[in-house]
């Protein structure tokens, strides 16, 4: 249909609205417009318009049908067309506005239907996005600034106190459209001095639209997930705006003066300057503190995933305005990462991805700071809190501190260089690892008689069980995830710190306490692990990895530690072969003097300061260390041959012990050499290496009082080899031969195994 066709059909309507406001008129007047086109309903759309704007201009109570209806005709014909004019966007906004307000006597919302509200709000979005080109910032005057804020409070107004979901939701929908922060791709793209000019305009609604949006987001849960998902994201939005650090930058140090007719908008209009920048900051704060409190605990995954939009533009958007915000919000994030919900899980791996990426953190120190102050916190409650909260919370906590800790990536030399940071989280692991020695049956399983003797050559792996770390019980944790996040804690430390700092601290530990020791030796374990690249998860890559010598070099004195007598000869066992008459058990936790505690037969303890839970912590110290001597051949591949002279004997010597945990840890230890070091087999490890483990054990039992364990080595030299190590081990036998003549009375079942293991060796070659 043609303009003029469009209007003879249109003109006895329109005339007939203008007489008599009725329903009947108003629908007769959608009739005809159904049978209108677009392009003429755009030259006739002020003509159309005004019956039905009159109609709610009409002095005296209205009909809420009628205004409905009235409400609807001009949100169908903008839906058509377009606005064109300034003028006309502007009165339209203010009369639809009207509809919604309260008698000037009150100052409470007007009591209307919610289908009415429900149409009113409907035609604001309508009218806000049928604006043409850049009519729609006519509305974005410092001259608007009070049509504006009345629109923001009745809409403030609807969205908290309304019931009615719907409502609620088109509330938020319209505020979003209303500050220029729709979600469709229709609005023009804002110029820097628009965006400029009406984020001074916003910065006077800022204070009641963050307040008013936090009561909404912490209302009642039966609000809905949906709402509080509108209300975060117009928060984030509204707040990313104003305070963004782009604009925050370009703001002058004085207040740009209005001319004398705008005087009082003047007073209406905020400056931005650095002590408003300030004040609104602080003021923030407290409202992001309880809006991601309560919204990163929300059962609904939908809102727990907008809190991690909400980190995502705020860090990016303002985060130098910010900054004193992101102790909560980065909490709430790193909390999230390990979501139950997937889509959670992976949003929230993404954004701290890209903060590691784009070096947000590294170059920004005031976050940095703010997180190195966060850490510290945290690991100052952490013994507390993993005493306090199920495995649940204790996972969430962890979760939180692993966060820390990725996000500051290279910048954790911020936090190990401080002495007060890196005493408060070592000291920490060292209470959250501490183990559970309680359980007898670590001491009571031995290895008994010549249990694994020798086997044929095809089964020679049997007993290796290669990188199977035993099964630790911790006192504070039961949740096997609660020791993995522990792990990474420890590798990311390792994987970004200064390992020198790290491996001397936690030696410093490990020398200080035997409370501290097992503890310290784990952690030293995964700090070589994460400083290696092994098994560790960041989010962004080091600037340099460390050199292969310096590993090397830190591996050797780590070592070194572990396999000193007072640390490695410890008492496993109450055994009356083993130990001298003339010399007394020693107290537990120290040293057992090199001759003791590898008998068969566990008795009653002769003093009843030795206790079960004492042996019981000396067998988990030897199998942390020597699980550590397992990852420390991983770490360095072939390159660990070059330490093979000093690590290879002792642990044999500890696969030969007659406490079974020791014993198979041993082996696990010696599978790991076994595949680091390229060998195809235990067999080949011993036979290549027979020349200079040969040289120890005679060198050892020929001071069989301090030496006692020779003969275990041997031992498991045969049991793991064939007959073809006997020719080079026949001198030793001899030297085994003329011991047990000198030793028969205390160390006679030790070397009867090995003659046992002798004779294994010599029937299979037969076989």
């Amino acid at each position: 249909m043609a303009t003029p066709e469009a209007f003879g059909a249109l003109r006895p309507v329109c005339v007939q609205l203008t007489r008599a406001q009725s329903l009947e008129n108003v629908a007769r007047l959608r009739a005809r417009l159904a049978g209108v086109s677009a392009p003429a309903l755009q030259d006739l759309q002020e003509y159309v318009l005004f019956p039905l704007r009159f109609a709610l201009k009409v002095p005296g109570p209205k009909q809420e049908r009628l205004v409905q209806s009235v409400v609807q005709c001009i949100s169908s014909v903008l839906a058509a067309t377009r606005v064109k004019k300034p003028e006309l966007l502007q009165e339209l906004f203010s009369e639809l506005c009207t509809c919604l307000s309260p008698p000037s006597s009150s100052s409470k919302p007007a009591w209307l239907s919610e289908e009415l509200k429900l149409a009113v709000i409907q035609a604001l979005h309508t009218l806000m996005h049928s604006a043409y080109g850049d009519v729609i910032l006519s509305l974005y005057q410092p001259s608007t600034l009070p049509l504006l804020g009345f629109a923001v409070s009745l809409l403030l107004g609807l969205a908290e106190q309304e019931k009615a979901k719907q409502i609620k939701i088109s509330a938020l929908k319209c505020l979003q459209v209303l500050v220029l922060q729709c979600d469709c791709q229709e609005h023009r793209h804002l110029h820097e001095d628009e965006a400029q000019q009406c984020g001074d305009l916003f910065a006077s609604f800022l204070p009641g639209i963050s307040i008013t949006l936090s009561r909404v987001i912490t209302g009642d849960i039966k609000q809905g997930h949906k709402t509080t998902v509108s209300a975060i994201r117009l928060f984030y939005l509204t707040v990313g705006f104003v305070m963004a650090d782009a604009q925050l930058a370009r703001i002058p140090k004085n207040k740009e003066k209005l001319p004398v007719e705008q005087s009082r908008i003047s007073e209406l209009m905020v400056h931005r300057g650095p002590d408003w920048s300030k004040s609104t900051a602080e003021k923030l704060s407290l409202l992001l503190h309880k809006i991601v409190e309560f919204s990163s605990g929300h059962p609904h995954w939908k809102v727990r995933l907008e809190v991690v939009e909400l980190v995502h533009h705020l860090l990016r958007s303002c985060g130098r305005a910010l900054v004193a915000s992101f102790s909560h919000l980065l909490k709430a994030a790193v909390g999230l990462v390990n979501d139950e919900s997937s889509e959670v899980q992976s949003r929230c791996k993404e954004v701290l991805q890209g903060i590691a990426e784009q070096r947000i953190v590294a170059q920004n120190r005031a976050l940095a700071d703010v997180l190195s102050e966060n850490l510290h916190s945290l690991a100052t409650a952490l013994p507390r809190l993993m005493n306090s909260q199920d495995d649940a919370g204790k996972v969430s906590t962890l979760s939180v501190l692993l966060g820390y800790l990725k996000l500051l990536g290279p910048k954790i030399n911020l936090v190990l260089n401080s002495v007060s940071h890196l005493q408060r989280l070592s000291k920490a692991l060292m209470q959250v690892l501490e183990l559970d020695v309680a359980d007898v049956k670590v001491v009571e399983d031995r290895r008994w008689g010549c249990q694994g003797a020798c086997q044929p050559s095809g089964s020679l792996q049997c007993g290796l069980q290669k990188g199977r770390a035993q099964k630790k019980y911790f006192r504070f944790f039961t949740e096997e995830r609660v020791f993995q996040l522990l792990q990474q804690i420890c590798r990311v430390l390792g994987y970004y710190g200064n390992l020198y700092l790290l491996v001397d601290h936690f030696m410093g530990l490990y020398g200080e306490s035997g409370a501290y020791r097992k503890q310290a030796a784990m952690v030293l374990n995964e700090l070589v692990a994460g400083a290696a690249g092994v098994g560790v998860d960041v989010l962004q890559e080091r600037e340099v990895p460390p050199a292969v010598d310096d590993l090397r070099g830190s591996i050797v004195s780590i070592l070194d530690e572990y396999t000193d007598q007072a640390n490695w000869y410890l008492i496993t066992s109450i055994d009356t072969e083993d130990i001298p008459q003339e010399q007394p058990v020693q107290r537990p936790g120290l040293a057992a003097r090199p001759g003791g505690a590898c008998g068969s037969v566990l008795l009653p303890s002769p003093e009843p300061h030795v206790t079960t839970r004492a042996l019981n912590s000396n067998i988990w110290q030897i199998c942390i260390q020597l699980e550590g001597v397992g990852c420390f051949a991983a770490v360095l591949g072939k390159e660990f041959r070059l330490l093979l002279l000093s690590a290879l004997y002792p642990v044999l010597e500890k696969a030969g012990d007659k406490t079974l945990l020791i014993s198979e840890t041993a082996l696990g230890t010696l599978g790991d050499i076994c595949e680091a070091c390229s060998y195809d087999s235990l067999q080949c490890l011993i036979n290549e290496n027979s020349d200079y483990l040969v040289n120890g054990i005679s060198l050892n039992l020929r001071q069989l009082a301090h030496q006692p364990r020779a003969a275990q080595v041997l031992d498991t030299m045969l049991r793991h080899s064939d007959a073809s190590l006997l020719p080079l081990v026949e001198d030793v036998i001899q030297d085994v031969l003329s011991a047990l003549d000198q030793s028969h009375s205390t160390q006679a079942s030790t070397f009867l195994g090995v003659l046992h293991s002798v004779m294994a060796a010599l029937g299979i070659s037969m076989i």
